[in-house]
């Protein structure tokens, strides 16, 4: 994007203000917003987390494979209560909120009393505190489920691997093997 000034033929570059630029530094290149900043050699640097193994910042694949198993593990504890029948297009959407309840259940529970839920302990993921407590407990689930939910927030990271509502309720997904 130019901007041109008046009268002149000169072209400059456009600027935004400093509050755009520094939401889009924190996101899109720099995650602390300062310029002179190097970016991290790897995820997790900047919060103390090593570069491999156990405690080093999840990868998206593994953190993505875990929702799948846990949305899989909800359709089947749903599938015991509720017959699906394909045929039906009430029985499915009833049958899929159901299954979406289930999941936010199982979620929410799960993470808040032992820090990983069914699928993250499948793909080997965890959910760590930055201020070092234990586990997350309930309301921290709870918002990181609604937002999962919306799934924007679960996609969009950083550079330190941090999904926003990682960052919404200063929690970050860790490996555990």
């Amino acid at each position: 994007m130019v901007a041109r000034q008046a009268g002149h033929g000169t072209a400059e570059p456009a600027t935004y203000p400093v509050r755009v630029a520094r939401w889009t530094g924190e996101w899109l290149s720099n995650p602390s917003g300062a310029a002179d900043e190097d970016p991290p050699r790897w995820p997790g640097e900047r919060l103390g987390l090593p570069e491999d193994g156990i405690g080093a910042a999840a990868p998206a694949a593994r953190r993505f494979f875990g929702l799948v198993a846990d949305l899989l593990v909800a359709s089947l504890l749903t599938a015991i209560f509720i017959r699906p029948d394909y045929g039906d297009m009430a029985a499915m959407e009833a049958f899929n909120l159901w299954s979406l309840a289930t999941w936010a259940v199982i979620t929410t529970g799960s993470a808040a009393f032992f820090s990983f839920t069914p699928g993250m302990a499948l793909c080997g993921v965890r959910i760590g505190r930055l201020d070092g407590a234990g586990v997350p407990g309930l309301w921290r689930a709870a918002v990181r489920c609604v937002l999962t939910f919306l799934i924007i927030p679960a996609v969009v990271r950083n550079a330190d691997g941090r999904a926003w509502h990682d960052r919404a309720t200063g929690t970050v997904a860790i490996r555990m093997r």
